[in-house]
């Protein structure tokens, strides 16, 4: 059988994984009340492999950090309980052979219910057809608030441990709290925390130290989207914006960086990935993990031309919890149902989606 790049072993720092096939951090709003639930142990159990990297869904720093009716039901890791709903899921994982990191995330202006949101600046998101609903005016944060927030991340980070975990990812990607002070089109201050590139990036590199300070920095990643304008966010230079970031992150040390490429593009009439993080690549030497729109063909490509060391896969690893292994086989894949993305129910959509082996059995004739 010829080798598959994806299904190689790949080392870097503490950790040893069997392939380069990773779980996305996959918002699927199904922790009630913000806790995580017995269906999720089944659901990360499932996608579960010896060797293998599975991130969570973004996960709530503090009870401001989240609440967007847009996704609702996301999980938290701010309180006791909320660590300790996440065991049996870190368990289940771990009992397969798993290593399993969790998303820490606040969504700044993004949120909508019960509290004021927060943010860089005080403007709201802007309505559009991705963003069908109106969002609050946010409050701009005040300098001397921002060592509280940056806290937060620390001990949600601490308590991610506690719970089991073996490491975290900082979620600074796709229009969150980070990115909100990175890019500037949404970042409007004139004091340390904008203006400048460097200041625009000042707030996420003192998150990403004090979680480091916190577990260590061979156990942090940082997810970025320089490039992605979800929920308002631009920035005018991402390239300039992207590789800073990486040089940054390099210079503290941390384990990984996970890059989301641009939207596809029409190259010849088909749609293709643009692979624009090429400079981000060259400017972290640690593990660089690329995710947006891939198949298990341009998986196999960045790999072996050393584009990326990991991929992440989020849809797919979705619809076919069983991902690496047909992969291996080339197998057929489950077709995903866009539509059970964000639904609450604990079963459609969600632990539901065959393996190949069922698959097989469903679709094979006498």
């Amino acid at each position: 059988m010829e080798p598959v790049p994806l299904l190689s072993p790949y080392e870097m720092g503490r950790f040893t994984f069997s392939h380069r096939i990773v779980l996305s951090p996959l918002t699927r709003s199904r922790s009630y009340g913000n806790l995580p639930q017995s269906h999720a142990t089944l659901y990360y159990s499932q996608r579960a492999t010896r060797g293998g990297l599975l991130i969570t869904e973004a996960t709530g720093v503090s009870s401001d950090a989240q609440g967007m009716s847009l996704i609702p039901h996301t999980p938290g890791i701010w309180t006791k309980e909320q660590v300790e709903a996440w065991k049996p899921v870190v368990d289940a994982v771990h009992a397969k052979g798993g290593i399993f990191f969790c998303q820490i995330w606040h969504a700044g202006r993004a949120a909508d219910l019960e509290q004021e949101p927060i943010s860089s600046t005080d403007k709201p998101v802007e309505k559009n057809e991705h963003t069908y609903m109106d969002f609050p005016v946010p409050r701009r944060l005040a300098v001397e608030e921002i060592p509280d927030v940056i806290n937060h991340f620390r001990m949600a980070a601490g308590n991610a441990i506690d719970a089991g975990f073996d490491g975290v990812e900082i979620n600074g990607a796709h229009g969150f709290l980070l990115e909100q002070f990175m890019k500037d089109g949404v970042n409007d201050r004139t004091d340390e925390y904008g203006g400048s590139l460097q200041n625009r990036c000042r707030f996420a590199l003192e998150v990403v130290e004090a979680v480091a300070a916190e577990v260590g920095s061979d156990r942090v990643g940082l997810r970025l989207s320089p490039y992605i304008s979800y929920l308002g966010c631009y920035d005018s230079d991402p390239d300039a914006l992207g590789i800073y970031m990486a040089q940054e992150l390099d210079k503290r040390g941390v384990l990984y960086c996970s890059a989301v490429e641009p939207e596809m593009i029409m190259v010849d009439g088909e749609m293709k990935i643009p692979h624009r993080l090429h400079g981000m690549r060259k400017a972290f030497k640690g593990m660089f993990m690329v995710g947006g729109g891939y198949d298990r063909e341009e998986g196999n490509r960045a790999v072996a031309e050393g584009y990326a060391d990991m991929v992440v896969y989020g849809r797919l690893f979705l619809a076919n919890p069983d991902l690496p292994k047909r992969f291996q086989l080339n197998a057929p894949l489950n077709k995903y149902d866009r539509a059970t993305f964000y639904t609450d129910d604990p079963v459609l959509g969600y632990t539901d989606y065959p393996f190949l082996d069922d698959w097989e059995a469903m679709n094979s004739t006498d």
